[in-house]
């Protein structure tokens, strides 16, 4: 691969879905309430997307040097932990996305509020401590979380309340079904590579409870993502919002096939799968949100 391609994979494109989702459905849920506003939506999704990118460049930088990632995962090759770029250069990438980011989000202030500030803080930091810092979240179990608040509640709710000054319950489920349908990627993930974080002390909730319960985990989130589309449909009195459950459908095949896969190929296909899930849904939800 020439330096192009190399970061472009390096930006990992397939979970960018995880960065747009929550933002369209708190926009539609603004646009819904007559609150729409395009000046804040688009720089909420230029900050979830650089906070996207530079996650995933530093957890690239941070697991090459911590030699979590090496050449017996069944997951893509890393640009650092391959050799492609130097740790160096990738650690400077991530920090300037990162900043880049915050920045971006600063122009929310206007928006919002300076409480906006602290999230801004917050959601660079984590992006960093994710997989660094003295207390990994990622390597202690609580990456699920991370992405469960980051990716659901406060996409989401911030999104929204850039535009319409307020929350409300409606908001808060949309949040969780988006956090939650984003992390069955990070599930898809842990579950493929439960032995080698095992071997390198990466004790993710897979690692920590084993197959059986990431495969449950994935399971069980797809049956509460259904419920929660259902209880929204009924409680905002809006019969589209049920036209989302039909995108749900290919993550419940892949659900099944979860225990059968073995090779590289089959996988970065099952995390291609919960990623098209997610765009789908965040695309079908927010257009019945709109209409």
């Amino acid at each position: 691969m020439n330096q192009a391609q190399i970061w472009l994979e390096a930006t990992r494109p397939k979970t960018l879905p995880a960065a747009v989702c929550p933002v369209m459905v708190g926009s539609a849920l603004a646009y819904e309430a007559g609150a729409f506003d395009w000046r804040p939506a688009l720089l909420c999704l230029g900050f979830a997307l650089l906070v996207q990118i530079g996650t995933n460049f530093a957890n690239d930088y941070l697991d090459g040097v911590r030699g979590s990632d090496t050449e017996k995962r069944l997951g893509p090759q890393r640009a650092v932990a391959s050799g492609w770029v130097p740790a160096a250069r990738m650690k400077l990438a991530a920090v300037a996305v990162l900043l880049v980011a915050f920045t971006m989000g600063l122009a929310l202030i206007p928006f919002g509020g300076w409480w906006l500030l602290a999230v801004g803080i917050a959601s660079v930091l984590c992006a960093w401590l994710y997989t660094g810092g003295p207390y990994p979240l990622a390597y202690n179990g609580l990456g699920d979380l991370f992405v469960i608040v980051f990716f659901g509640f406060i996409a989401v709710g911030v999104t929204y309340y850039v535009q319409a000054g307020s929350l409300n319950s409606a908001v808060l489920w949309s949040g969780l079904v988006c956090g939650l349908l984003v992390n069955n990627i990070l599930v898809v993930n842990n579950y493929r590579d439960i032995d080698e974080d095992r071997i390198s002390g990466k004790k993710t909730l897979a690692v920590r409870f084993g197959r059986n319960f990431a495969m449950w985990q994935y399971r069980l989130t797809l049956l509460l993502v259904a419920a929660i589309t259902v209880y929204l449909g009924l409680v905002l009195k809006n019969g589209l919002i049920f036209l989302a459950l039909p995108t749900l459908l290919p993550a419940a095949l892949q659900a099944r096939r979860l225990p059968r896969l073995r090779s590289s190929g089959e996988y970065l296909a099952a995390l291609k799968t919960s990623g098209l899930v997610v765009a789908a849904y965040g695309i079908v939800l927010s257009v019945a949100l709109a209409l």
